[in-house]
């Protein structure tokens, strides 16, 4: 590869790194946090949004049923964290919904964990993103035709991000992700003392829309559907328990560590969101309308009014919901590399590359991530009916699986076993509650995406079983026939090339039939039959060989009136079988390396063709072999 072209690699994604270095890739708790914990903390920019949206047709009244809608979430969180410290513990390495599923519930309910886990794992980058871009044009509304481009160019700067690895990512997103934290902890710190120095009526320094008359009325329905919207503030909380392989010694401890502190950060500002979000009368708007602001925008203009800290404070909302994709990204590739490793995902999932990053699984989490938005036009309040089904399967056979997990260790466990049992039926009834609530919004696609995909892991594994089972060597290694093949050299002119095919070839076998093509450049070409190369032949091969001793290839010039380069030479090689069947035959191909991409477009790539070609019908009696000039 050119040096330049080298230097840009290194430059983008880092040098190379040996198998030795990768125990300094691993994290400790205070990269963890933004690395692991930027879809959870993120997701309170979007989660009391996504609620208070659901509640839009009450009107004023919306603003008394927040507290209500979001208390059973908090309460559900406080039941994951206490779930997942359980798994962190069972299961030090890598004990996600996909591993704690299979290990203890079987085959099918570990698929349904991956399958599920896969899916949202690809929601939460779009979700992420586009709620991201909508701060973004909260604040700078001037921005808006061009919400998904700017949702498409944030997904590149992630996806280069983590090719470097989860290390360097985790700095990187250390900033925004700190920074978001003290300010709208600040913010809503600041809030509740103006409200309480108010008298509970605080004055917003920048007044939030005026919420019009009620248009429906409170009913149990709308409730379960702002709860089922506002449960999109979880997702994430399972990465840490699935990227526990990441961390540095000591492993468990950094893990439950990060768990804790990102749980409870996230409690914080759901809480803090919510109350604040009551008191000043901010309720969410519509994204797709012009003068759009989000409830955070709202939040922070009214506390603190639209000045420097104003956009300081946006500019972190921005950073965290664009970077929490970086959840799924470390996640996400250890996920697909388990699931490979099992033969239910292709095999280069499995494969850590120069980063020693798993970058296929990295490339397949931006190519999907990326499809979505552009199908849903990077707009958060279409992605957000898919979201969240699929974090809340994985968290209920996550925790059944726990269940049976602690049952097995026997009765010493049984206060752990009550927790994931609780955990367990909790979050099955939320994601019952999400599905009825959100099923006809949109939730069906994903619905429907996870049989579809569980039945193409499946395919998958079908092909390596088979595979598998015909190349899988039985016995003791047998012989049989031993002989030097019948070579044939796939002969397009005399040249270097050539002449290097032919001391190679009558290396392997004394017997080498040189087959040369002719009328392969159509009517005007090749008048003469092949006979100047026959001649030619005859003179600087034939002859210096036979004054050697050496038996000569022997040439046989082959018409291809269709131009075909392999049909000729199949028709042939049938031919050499029904005379000589107790041979094998071998076919040498002279092939000429490129080293630039453009060379490729300058030459006609015969040999290329004919390897491809040839490869189809390889077997036991035919092989085929490369004889490669590098100019």
């Amino acid at each position: 590869m050119p040096h330049t072209a080298q230097r840009l690699i290194d430059l983008l994604f880092g040098r190379r790194l040996a198998n030795r270095e990768g125990q300094a890739e691993k994290i400790g708790w205070l990269a963890a946090v933004p690395a692991m914990g930027l879809d959870g903390l993120s997701s309170s920019a979007y989660g009391p949004e996504a609620a208070l949206s659901v509640l839009v047709p009450l009107g004023a009244a919306s603003l008394t049923y927040i507290g209500p809608v979001m208390v059973p979430i908090i309460a559900l969180l406080g039941v994951l964290y206490l779930s997942y410290r359980q798994t962190i513990i069972a299961y030090p390495s890598n004990g996600g919904g996909y591993t704690v599923a299979k290990e203890n519930l079987g085959r099918g309910a570990g698929l349904l964990a991956a399958t599920a886990l896969m899916i949202d794992y690809v929601l939460n980058v779009a979700v992420g993103i586009s709620a991201g871009v909508a701060a973004l044009v909260s604040t700078l509304p001037a921005l808006q035709p061009a919400i998904l481009p700017l949702c498409l160019a944030v997904l590149a700067l992630v996806t280069i991000a983590n090719l470097r690895g989860t290390g360097e990512a985790g700095l990187l997103f250390a900033l925004p992700t700190y920074l978001f934290v003290a300010c709208f902890l600040g913010l809503i710190a600041f809030g509740l003392w103006k409200l309480v120095a108010a008298g509970g009526h605080p004055a917003p320094i920048v007044a939030p829309p005026h919420l019009g008359r009620g248009t429906e009325a409170v009913t149990i329905w709308i409730l379960m559907r702002a709860f089922a919207a506002g449960c999109t503030a979880m997702t994430g909380v399972e990465a840490v328990s699935n990227a526990v392989g990441a961390f540095r010694e000591p492993v468990v401890k950094q893990a439950r560590l990060t768990l804790t502190i990102i749980c409870g950060l996230l409690a914080l500002l759901l809480v803090g969101i919510a109350g604040v979000a009551q008191a000043y009368g901010i309720s969410a708007m519509d994204q797709t309308q012009p003068g759009y602001q989000s409830v955070l925008s709202q939040l922070a203009a009214a506390i603190a009014g639209r000045g420097p800290f104003y956009f300081v404070a946006m500019a972190s909302v921005l950073a965290v919901l664009c970077l929490s994709a970086n959840t799924s990204f470390v996640g996400f590739p250890r996920l697909c590399r388990l699931v490979a490793e099992d033969g239910y995902l292709p095999r280069p999932f499995a494969v850590p590359d120069r980063r020693l990053v798993f970058s296929v699984g990295v490339g397949f989490l931006a190519a999907t991530a990326g499809l979505l938005l552009i199908v849903f036009g990077g707009i958060t309040d279409r992605l957000i009916p898919l979201f969240a089904i699929g974090a809340f399967l994985t968290f209920t056979l996550s925790q059944a699986g726990m269940v049976v997990h602690w049952r097995r260790q026997g009765p010493s466990n049984l206060g752990r076993l009550a927790i994931n049992g609780v955990g367990a039926a909790v979050t099955g009834l939320a994601l019952a509650v999400i599905l009825a609530a959100k099923f006809l919004e949109g939730a069906w696609i994903t619905v429907l995406a996870i049989p579809l995909t569980i039945l193409l892991l499946l395919s998958i594994r079908r092909y390596y079983d088979r595979l598998d089972a015909s190349v899988a060597a039985v016995g003791p290694l047998v012989l049989g026939d031993i002989r030097p093949p019948l070579l044939l050299l796939a002969l397009q002119q005399r040249s270097q090339v050539s002449d290097r095919a032919i001391r190679f070839g009558l290396s392997l076998s004394p017997d080498v039939i040189a087959v040369h093509l002719t009328q392969l450049g159509g009517p005007e070409a090749d008048e003469d039959g092949g006979s100047r190369l026959r001649q030619e032949w005859n003179e600087t091969v034939v002859a210096p060989l036979e004054a050697q001793g050496i038996k000569p290839p022997r040439l046989v010039l082959l018409p291809a009136p269709y131009r075909e380069i392999h049909a000729p030479l199949l028709t042939f090689i049938a031919k050499l079988r029904t005379e000589m069947p107790e041979r094998r035959i071998a076919v040498l191909i002279p092939e000429l390396v490129t080293r630039h991409w453009w060379e490729r477009l300058l030459r006609v790539g015969r040999g290329e063709r004919l390897r491809a070609l040839l490869l189809k019908h390889a077997n036991s009696d035919l092989n085929v072999i490369i004889s490669p000039w590098n100019p």
